[in-house]
């Protein structure tokens, strides 16, 4: 990327800091010296790097995960039905009730990032009008107000869905404040909606720059957030306003779908459109040679390009990927150059350690056995088994290139040496339950998403912890499932199934959707399938409505904690109680099922 991220936002306000003087002025106060926001800003290209501080943190939120519980939590799903965590980190358990509290720093770090966001937001727009700012025209100009219009209704957005009404802040402040004043759900998402809707014109439908947003990111965004506001007008009692939100939520899922630049790919392409994965059964490197060589295609080869979605090269819309509208910039030379954030580490937080308790049959850290996982977070039995129930190898997304199933025996003197381990040995059944606990957390099957057979910079020093592949924000078949649920809310199943067999259809299956089998359950499910490692479960979980988030919790949470401990319904994450103890002057009522 590349030039988005390289930068800090900040370095603009020490330029001309330290300008000649004479003996006679030295101890003179010079007030010029004095940076204020007003007095800070001189150049388009500063305003733009508060920009860049946008795009930045969009990137560390979503795909900086090390050791970081909101990333966990957030974009990873932990204590959701989709994930939950291993038995060496029950310590970072997040589904036990009985610990879960307005003070746990994931929902205040949440929370505070978005505020953080929104901060810069209001600074670019504040600074993009001041006077001493000159453009280059009037569309450079809107361009800019537009992108920071974006990051501030992105970030309501995910308040509203994670917190629900909020407080609406659209100006730089430079006083401390303690008497902000919550809106409700539904005015926290139409003040997301009117934002996008005014910058939308001025967004461009295509760019040169990989990463800059597009107009297809908004209207993304307002399909989404027209479902939103139709279900939190439903649980406000405002049912009959719903139908109308949910057209608006078609029309502009219409508008990316299909009357727009972009389209599902479904021929292969991009870097490694010739190969499929190859590994070698082997737990030191010296032993990755020709004869312990093995692919996991799964798949014909000119049939697996749900693989090719996911290789290192192939994420931006520049670079022929039809269904990418939206991608954060992962760049390899920025990143041993100066910019250490630029890698994903998925290997290393989401990948299995089968090297512990497979140690017999499975050791070592190489791409045979997934990389150098420390599993921060797995995926629960029923993001790895239970979706694809009756449905093995009718599936490209079920395929061994895309979710690898076969693990061949790397230790030499292993009964299984070249051979698949069979999973009820590596689930070690009959043993303890313990042991069959430790197995079953510890190793799963591991999707192309987080790992590869091809790591980047071995030869450099690193080591198979990181990827570096740019990586979606949004991509197509989230917005293709967000109007078959639009259509499914406005009672148009038929359209909701057809939108849902799109995606199957590219991936091959032959068990498509019937409009009498569509139903919320029906869209999570088809969600998990196609987006899973890419989705904010949580967001998704929550802005259902009801009690479907805590439903589902309790129902494919590996660990028992749910089922033991959640006694309360609730489809809002707790206002944080640090913000609710500090913002003295004004009473911050806490979400229902958190007092």
């Amino acid at each position: 990327m590349n030039h988005l991220i390289k930068y800090g936002i900040y370095s603009l306000l020490f330029v001309g800091l330290f300008s000649s003087c004479n003996d006679s002025k030295f101890l003179e106060e010079n007030p010029e010296t004095f940076y204020t926001v007003d007095n800070a800003f001189s150049t388009s290209e500063q305003v733009d790097q508060v920009l860049v501080g946008c795009y930045s943190h969009i990137r560390v939120m979503t795909c900086m995960v090390e050791e970081n519980m909101t990333a966990f939590a957030f974009r990873g799903g932990n204590g959701t039905d989709m994930f939950d965590v291993a038995t060496i980190r029950r310590s970072n358990r997040f589904n036990d009730y009985g610990i879960l509290n307005p003070s746990n720093e994931v929902y205040y770090t949440n929370y505070s990032h978005w505020y953080q966001l929104i901060s810069k937001a209001n600074l670019a727009l504040y600074a993009a009008e001041l006077p001493q700012i000159s453009w280059g025209s009037e569309a450079d100009k809107a361009y800019v107000i537009a992108q920071a219009r974006f990051f501030r209704a992105f970030a309501y957005r995910n308040l509203g869905e994670l917190y629900g009404g909020v407080p609406v802040v659209t100006e730089i402040t430079t006083t401390p404040q303690y008497d902000f004043k919550r809106t409700s759900r539904v005015e926290t998402y139409q003040f997301a909606i009117d934002e996008l809707e005014a910058a939308l014109n001025d967004l461009p439908e295509t760019t040169n720059s990989p990463g800059r947003l597009v107009r297809g990111a908004a209207q993304h965004n307002l399909c989404q957030l027209y479902i939103d506001k139709g279900v939190a007008l439903e649980e406000a009692g405002q049912g009959g306003e719903a139908p109308a939100a949910y057209a608006k939520a078609i029309t502009y899922g219409n508008d990316v779908i299909d009357g727009s630049v972009y389209g599902l790919m479904t021929e292969r392409f991009g870097s490694r459109k010739d190969e499929n994965p190859d590994f070698y059964y082997a737990n030191i490197e010296s032993q990755q040679t020709p004869d312990h060589l093995y692919s996991a295609a799964g798949y014909p080869i000119e049939g697996n390009v749900y693989w090719d979605l996911f290789q290192e090269g192939n994420q931006n819309y520049q670079e022929g990927n039809k269904e990418a509208i939206w991608v954060a910039q992962i760049d390899y030379d920025a990143y041993k150059a100066e910019d250490g954030q630029a890698k994903l580490q998925y290997t290393r937080v989401y990948g299995p350690v089968y090297r512990d308790p497979m140690s017999a049959h499975l050791s070592g850290a190489l791409e045979d056995v997934g990389g150098r996982g420390i599993v921060q977070t797995m995926p629960t039995m029923y993001t790895r088994d239970v979706i694809y129930d009756g449905k093995w190898g009718k599936d490209m997304r079920n395929s061994e290139a895309v979710f690898r199933r076969t693990f061949l025996g790397n230790v030499p003197t292993s009964p299984y040496y070249g051979k698949p381990v069979p999973w009820s040995v590596i689930y070690r059944d009959g043993e303890s339950q313990d042991a069959i606990d430790v197995a079953k957390t510890q190793c799963f099957p591991v999707s192309c998403k987080i790992s590869t057979d091809k790591y980047r910079g071995i030869a450099d020093g690193e080591n198979r912890s990181n990827l570096f592949r740019d990586e979606y924000l949004i991509r197509l078949p989230e917005t293709i499932l967000l109007r078959a649920e639009a259509k499914m809310r406005a009672g148009d199943n038929a359209g909701a199934a057809n939108d849902i067999n799109l995606l199957r259809k590219r991936a091959q299956c032959d068990y498509l959707v019937q409009a009498s089998d569509v139903n919320v359950d029906l869209i999570l499910d088809e969600r998990a399938r196609e987006l899973v490692y890419e989705e904010c479960r949580w967001n998704t979980l929550l802005r259902m409505g009801g009690t479907i988030a805590v439903d589902r919790i309790k129902k494919y949470s590996y660990w028992n904690d749910p089922r033991a401990t959640l006694t309360k319904n609730f489809n809002l994450w707790p206002i944080p109680q640090v913000v609710i103890d500090t913002n003295k002057d004004v009473v911050m009522e806490q979400n229902p099922g958190w007092n």
